[in-house]
Order: C-alpha cells, then structure tokens, then sequence
C-alpha cells in the first residue's frame, strides 16, 4: 500500500520547504516559554516574567493576522525577511536589555515588538495548497502540518528551558531567533514553491477576520485551544496534588501522541464525506471527548482521559484549514490560516489563565469545568459553521 505521506513528497521542492519550516517556526513554541524562564532566574519572581510573555503572545495574536495580510498582497519573498528582522531583532534586544538589566518597560516594548515574527505554519500551509489546491493530498499535506505544529510544541519549550538553565538565561530565547534568522533565510530562497501573488478581488480594508465563515472557524479553534490550555495547566496541578509532579510530562506527552496519531491516521484517509459534516462530526466528538475529564481520580485515568480528549485536535483541525481554503479567495488565503492559528494561540492562553484561577479558588480538578464550557462551545460552532458551509 503506498505511503500518502511519502506520495506528498513527489513535488519539487517540497522537502525543502518544510524542513526550512519547521526551522523557522520552533522559535514561536520556545519563545513565550524561555521568557518567563529567562527572567525569572533574572529577576528572581514569575510576576514580570508572565507580564513580558504575555505582551508578547498578545502581540503575536495581533500582529500575524497582519504580517500574513501583506504577505497575500506582495509575496512571502518580499515580507518574510522583513517580518523576521523586526521580530528577531526586537527579540535580541530584549534579551540585551535583560542582560544590561535595563528598565522593565524596555522589555514589554520590545515583547510587543518581538510579536511581529512570521507565522511560518501558514506559509507552509500555503505553499502546499498552491501544490494540491482541490487534490485529496492536500488534506494528507494539512494532517502533516498539524503533526509537525504538535511536534513543535512538544519540542520547543523543553529545549527552551534546558538551555537556559543549563547554559545561561539568555540561551533558550537567543537560539530561538537563531533557528528564526536561518529557518526564514532558507525558507524564502526556495523561490520555485512561493506561491503566486493572485489578484486581489475584494477591498483590502476589510479585516477577512469579519467573514462570518471565517469568524465561526475562528471561535471553534479558539474553543479548542482553550481545551489544550487547561489540559496543560490541570495536568500538573493535578500531578502535585497526587505527590507525583514528573508524572504531568508523561500526561502532557499523552495527550500530543494521542492527536499526532489521529492527525496522521486522519490524513491517511480517502473520505468522500463533505467537508461541512466532516466538521460537525468532529466539533460533536471533541465536544463529547471533555466529559471523561471530570471523572479523573488519579494519574492513571488523567492519562487515560487526556489520550481520549487529545484524539480529535488535529482531525479537526485538519478539517478546519480544509474549509477556510474553499471559503476565503486565493488571494488572502494566508490571512485566512493565519487568523485560525491565532485563534487557537488566543483559546491556548485563555484555558491556561481561567483554568489557573479555577484551580486556585476550587482545587485542581474544578480546571476540567473550563474544558467543559469551551467543548460547549466547540459543539455550537461547528452546528453553526455546518449550517451556514453545508
């Protein structure tokens, strides 16, 4: 039987592309994360550090949507390096104002700045449709994204971490803008992949993010995020409340193997089922897949019922950059991705925040109740998204 994975490799050039970036796109999972623990090991407290790491994914959130709006407009070639040099760059000053222990709003300025790194997922992305645009292995090609994206976060903030522990603070960011300047420098001089610059048929004033299909794919992401927030949160608190604080990293590996392995089976997969239902379908399982979570009573089970929980992520996602492919033009269609992908950053940081303050208030697993309320919310998007794309 032959192998959809390997068969997405038969274009020219696409082997390049993707190992540029998967360089290029470690420096968003390793970022956030070697702040917070660059400047606590600095300046002795979390307070400051999670003000600094939150500016800047507040500003990556903002300012993505935005690089890949210029990027639909006048080519990756040409936005990319740029997008990479301020966002790199900011991201070295800020380290050097941490370094030279500069005033604090010297960091948050830079944060801010640091935000506007490209989101490479999307260039990816889009370079594939360009490939298989209205072929069946474009959603192998988009199944192989969501693997690598998880295979990213599960990297990323663990060698982040390492380095700056075990070399100096600086260490996990400064390699992050490294992989950054070298992942966007290979990924753009692969010309003969760069997607064409299609003509731009709709006022480009108008925010894509303002399209009610757009907008509905958005909210479930979101949604979705927001349960991967929680799980990350829940699992260790609830791991030092059983006296076994090691064991959350066997959970949180759990649950990404559980929806890499969907992800890849998922994209193996000759459907001939409409998009529209796919998406409900999935919307309804991930929103059932939330209830075994409050039923965890030790370690075992949280395993057990994050692998459950973590199952449908990726086919749903994969089933979600498949829709706003058909319901956004070519000619914005980065912008399109882009927006889900922040979507899910902002849902991400949503679940870890309100998740935190349940755990503080009501004992670690009053947390799982947020994961409930966003797989409600996942539900109702996708009978929405399934109504009004069906």
């Amino acid at each position: 039987m032959a192998n959809p994975y390997a068969e997405l490799f038969q274009a020219p050039g696409s082997r390049a592309f993707v190992s540029a970036g998967m360089l290029a796109r470690m420096p968003i999972s390793m970022t956030g994360i070697g702040l917070i623990t660059m400047l606590s090991q600095v300046r002795g407290g979390y307070g400051l550090a999670g003000a600094v790491a939150a500016t800047f994914a507040l500003a990556t959130a903002f300012c993505a949507p935005q690089v890949s709006r210029l990027v639909d407009r006048y080519g990756q070639g040409r936005v990319l390096p740029v997008a990479a040099v301020i966002g790199g760059g900011a991201l070295l000053m800020l380290l050097l104002c941490t370094r030279l222990q500069a005033p604090d709003w010297t960091l948050f300025i830079f944060a801010a700045l640091a935000g506007c790194m490209p989101n490479m997922s999307a260039m990816v992305r889009a370079r594939w449709t360009e490939i298989y645009r209205g072929q069946p292995r474009l959603q192998t090609a988009f199944a192989l994204e969501s693997v690598l994206d998880e295979v990213c976060f599960i990297l990323g903030p663990p060698i982040s971490v390492g380095l700056c522990v075990l070399l100096f603070p600086e260490a996990g960011p400064l390699v992050g803008a490294i992989l950054l300047a070298v992942g966007v420098t290979t990924f753009v001089l692969q010309k003969q992949t760069e997607p064409a610059i299609h003509a731009q048929l709709e006022q480009q004033g108008r925010w894509l993010i303002t399209q009610p299909s757009v907008l509905v794919l958005m909210i479930l992401l979101m949604a979705m995020g927001t349960i991967v927030g929680v799980v990350d949160v829940v699992s260790v608190a609830f791991a030092q409340h059983q006296g076994q604080p090691a064991a959350a990293s066997i959970v949180l590996s759990v649950y990404a193997i559980g929806s890499c392995l969907a992800g890849l089976a998922f994209g193996a997969l000759k459907l001939h089922m409409p998009l529209p239902r796919q998406f409900l379908l999935c919307g309804l399982a991930t929103a059932l897949t939330t209830l075994p979570l409050l039923w965890v009573g030790d370690i075992l089970g949280l395993a057990l019922a994050v692998f459950v929980s973590g199952l449908f992520f990726a086919p749903t996602l994969i089933v979600s950059m498949a829709l706003v492919e058909q319901v956004v033009p070519p000619s914005r269609l980065t912008e399109g991705m882009t927006w889900l992908i922040t979507g899910l950053s902002i849902g991400v940081a949503i679940g870890a925040a309100s998740s935190g303050w349940m755990i503080d208030q009501f004992g670690a697993p009053s947390g799982f109740w947020v994961a409930l309320v966003a797989g409600a919310v996942v539900l109702a998007a996708a009978v929405l998204g399934y109504r009004r794309l069906g």
